[in-house]
């Protein structure tokens, strides 16, 4: 039938069954805590971030917790601290402890075993670090890190050491001696502005920190590394958009770890960013338990591509302290780079890399494809087994 020529009711019927098929977070006000939250609080993001859920009173309103997880929130104090956004919240299984998105944000008691080969700074990023704020690892690109606050704290946080919710200076200045540090190393062309979470700092702060850096002449290629559009979307506002595109080239860098986390208002906020010229990557963690399976990660792989994200790290859990729990063995991420090579568009096969301890940089790992070589005689294997020599 010809859609032009279809009832109202028909129409409407067709658009209810289509909303009944999207994947769509509990509807805030069914939460007894937000109930009486007006709309307009709740798409404010500062409301969000005054309200994040930081204690195991305010979480069992919502969530029947485990034996488990209370005894992780009671440790947490001192460690790595919890602070959960009402967003995420509805997107949390309340009942089930195996929920993808309730595993990465609420402590468990695992955090406080420590195994011999975990470290505090696994990627020694402190011994890399000439300027305060500062990492310089690769010799054309730097990692600024702008602020020790996230939206949420994910528990598998590599820089648990450093980020929470303590008071640090919001003076313009702290930044000073990097800015000083980019401006004299000429071969740095690439700077990627971490923390923490940038996207965290009010817009003036952002803007501020984007526009010294791009007043550096050699400096080429900006980046911003963040979690917001998927831990409080509502942070992504026209106001920031709008003056994120003076500063192009600027790239964004997403971490995504589930499918579900790819939820309406998060595609709203992935949209703002992209129709504003903004390129859009992923960078993905390998967890036990939540994105270990081919089928999930091929998943979560195309659902990025439907918002404009491109595919580009999946990286091996890291080994900081407190993470064993979330670790796979790095045979599981190369079979998961199995399952993707050559089973689906290219687009949605991101590189698989170890960060080496110690500092080593990130190494990418995968399947080997090459068989065996000779003079001017490749032997190699395709995604589906099959043997094929390239002679040069």
């Amino acid at each position: 039938m010809n859609p032009s020529v279809l009832t109202e009711n028909q129409k409407l019927s067709a658009q209810t069954i289509v909303i009944s098929r999207l994947r769509r977070p509990q509807d805030y006000q069914q939460i007894s805590l937000y109930k009486d939250v007006n709309p307009l609080d709740w798409e404010d993001w500062h409301w969000q971030l005054r309200h994040r859920i930081t204690s195991k009173e305010e979480l069992a309103q919502v969530v029947k917790l485990t034996p488990d997880e209370e005894e992780g929130i009671k440790k947490a104090n001192g460690r790595l601290s919890m602070a959960i956004t009402p967003y995420w919240l509805t997107l949390i299984d309340p009942e089930d402890a195996n929920c993808p998105l309730r595993r990465q944000a609420i402590p468990v008691a695992q955090e406080s075993i420590v195994s011999a080969h975990e470290m505090i700074d696994p990627l020694a990023e402190d011994r890399d670090t000439p300027a305060a704020y500062l990492v310089h690892r690769y010799p054309d690109r730097v990692l600024l890190l702008a602020t020790e606050a996230c939206a949420m704290y994910c528990r598998h946080c590599t820089r648990r050491r450093l980020v929470g919710d303590r008071k640090e200076s919001n003076s313009p200045s702290r930044f000073d001696a990097a800015i000083e540090y980019i401006k004299q190393n000429r071969k740095i062309r690439d700077v990627l502005i971490s923390g923490g979470d940038p996207f965290i700092l009010e817009d003036e702060e952002i803007e501020n920190l984007l526009q010294k850096i791009r007043a550096i002449s050699h400096v080429e290629f900006l980046r911003i590394g963040t979690r917001v559009p998927v831990t409080l979307p509502q942070r992504i506002t026209q106001k920031l958009v709008t003056m994120l595109k003076k500063y192009s080239p600027l790239w964004v860098s997403i971490h995504f770890n589930h499918p579900k986390e790819i939820t309406k208002r998060c595609k709203i906020a992935c949209d703002m960013l992209a129709d504003s010229g903004i390129p859009l990557g992923s960078q993905t963690v390998l967890l036990r338990g939540i994105n270990d399976r081919p089928y999930i990660m091929k998943k979560l792989m195309h659902e990025l591509l439907k918002i404009r994200v491109r595919p580009y790290y999946i990286y091996q859990c890291d080994p900081v302290r407190g993470t064993q729990h979330f670790r796979t063995p790095v045979a599981v991420g190369i079979n998961i780079m199995e399952k993707l090579r050559g089973h689906t568009s290219g687009y949605a096969v991101p590189v698989y890399v170890i960060d080496a301890p110690g500092g080593g940089g990130k190494i990418p790992v995968g399947p080997n494809y090459v068989l065996s070589q000779a003079k001017g005689k490749y032997v190699l294997r395709n995604y589906r087994g099959k043997i094929y020599t390239y002679l040069e």
